[in-house]
């Protein structure tokens, strides 16, 4: 089956799994053919989101979940680690697509699904340094503001108030986060900033207290009507679920289903008070700007600042490597960026580099769903906003595999079909163009102080 990693190379692939107190080595992988009544692929946030409220539910019920690696091993343990009620599919978008009244219902449980989590940390005894301190986002350029102001008119004429997203002035973004240039922002309060490593690897333990296996070293190597397929046997279900998010590609016939995209990030050293009184952040706000490129930070319970963004490439053939968590040039422009926003930072030390693949469907819009005839069930696509809406995931399926119809089966999301990706070299291309787009859009509307239209047809490729 091959040598096993260390606990010194799952501690590599991020802050957040170098700074676990317990070891991280695998546990039982499958011994065998087994036969359950649900079969989980990926022990993630969204497999064990899932067969944790399976077994709450239904404590009868024969659950299996197989992991390639441990509990964590991919996004779930690599993120920004803000549990928010971000969707990747806009309220215009998710209205095009199901009415008004389902896009509403979409955020709206988006929102409740924040403190749901919380509330599962807590009863489980989870220690994910859960601070809701909300998110705001900066203007930093007038043009920057302008997509601020557009979309707090969004939120109102889909009936979102104030207490959900709010359009700050400069002196009220600079209270949450002390930025240069800032002539503005947005915030809300519903998002928390939490350590992601502790929340999935306490979840795992939490599931397993439940009665689930969790067997790790068990890639799962075919998905069918069925059955999961390992190297260590195959698991027979009446549901399988695939909960692989961008690790997908790897399964035959699922190449094109979703395009792992990556994303990297930087954590500093821990910063002394004299700097946070600079920077501010005080309450533990999640943050970054209006620009076109994502950025993403947040400051960590041990004082750091975690910070991260797109930025590098999409490889040819949906190709997933060890070696493309590590982009020297991104990690030197992440570090840049995050100076500008903070002068004060200018000699700190980084301390750690990580990236990952996040699951990208060609319509940019997450999905869930259960196929009742052949019991196989998905859920994923979340555009790198999946640490809440895997939760919401784990929910629905649930309530789908039970049959117990419910609010959460009836929203928009839930057995939408996005359509595949280009082939290659068109997907390549496509994607790696958009890439640069809007870093170029950035800098030009830096330049010219107008909108870049470029960005806005580029948004319009990727389903926007």
């Amino acid at each position: 089956m091959g040598r096993m990693p260390s606990d010194e190379t799952y501690r590599s692939l991020s802050f957040w799994l170098d700074s676990l107190p317990d070891p991280l080595v695998p546990g039982d992988p499958l011994p065998g053919d087994l036969e359950v009544d649900v079969g989980i692929a990926g022990a993630g946030l969204t497999g064990l989101w899932t067969a944790y409220y399976l077994a709450g539910a239904r404590p009868d019920l024969k659950i299996a979940v197989c992991e390639a690696e441990i509990a964590g091993f991919g996004a779930s343990g690599r993120n920004g680690g803000w549990c928010s009620a971000l969707f990747p599919a806009s309220l215009a978008k998710l209205s095009r697509m199901a009415g008004r009244d389902a896009a509403i219902a979409m955020y709206r449980a988006m929102q409740h699904t924040v403190d749901e989590v919380g509330r599962v940390a807590a009863a489980e005894g989870i220690d994910c340094h859960w601070a809701k301190g909300g998110t705001v986002q900066l203007a930093r350029s007038a043009t920057q503001l302008e997509r601020a102001r557009a979309e707090v008119a969004e939120a109102r004429e889909f009936g979102f108030g104030e207490q959900d997203l709010r359009l700050l002035t400069a002196d009220g973004a600079r209270a949450h986060a002390a930025a240069t240039d800032v002539v503005g922002g947005t915030y809300t309060p519903h998002c928390a900033a939490i350590h992601p490593a502790r929340l999935v690897r306490g979840l795992a333990g939490a599931v397993r207290r439940r009665g689930v296996p969790v067997f790790e070293n068990t890639p799962v190597t075919a998905i069918t009507p069925g059955s999961l397929s390992t190297a260590r046997g195959t698991v027979r279900a009446r549901y399988v679920i695939r909960a692989m998010e961008g690790y997908t590609p790897r399964l035959p016939g699922l190449h094109r289903a979703v395009a792992p995209v990556y994303s990297l990030m930087i954590a500093t050293e821990p910063l002394p008070e004299a700097v946070w009184a600079q920077i501010g952040l005080a309450g533990r706000p999640t943050f970054g700007d209006h620009r076109h490129l994502i950025i993403y930070g947040q400051r960590t319970a041990d004082g750091r600042l975690a910070f991260g963004g797109r930025g590098a490439p999409y490889h040819l053939g949906s190709a997933i490597r060890p070696e493309f968590d590590q982009v020297p040039t991104v990690f030197a422009a992440l570090q840049r960026t995050l100076t500008q926003l903070f002068p004060a930072l200018a000699d700190v030390t980084v301390t750690h580099t990580w990236g990952g693949p996040l699951g990208i469907p060609r319509d940019w819009c997450a999905s869930v769903g259960l196929d009742p005839a052949t019991g196989l069930g998905w859920a994923g696509g979340y555009v790198g906003d999946g640490v809440a809406t895997t939760n919401l995931a784990g929910r629905t399926l649930a309530d789908l595999i039970l049959g117990t119809g419910s609010d959460l089966t009836r929203l928009p999301w839930v057995n939408h079909r996005s359509p595949r990706w280009e082939a290659e070299p068109l997907r390549w291309l496509g994607m790696n163009a958009g890439l640069r787009s809007m870093t170029w859009a950035d800098r030009r509307e830096a330049r010219t102080g107008r909108q870049s239209r470029v960005a806005q047809v580029v948004g319009r490729f990727l389903g926007a």
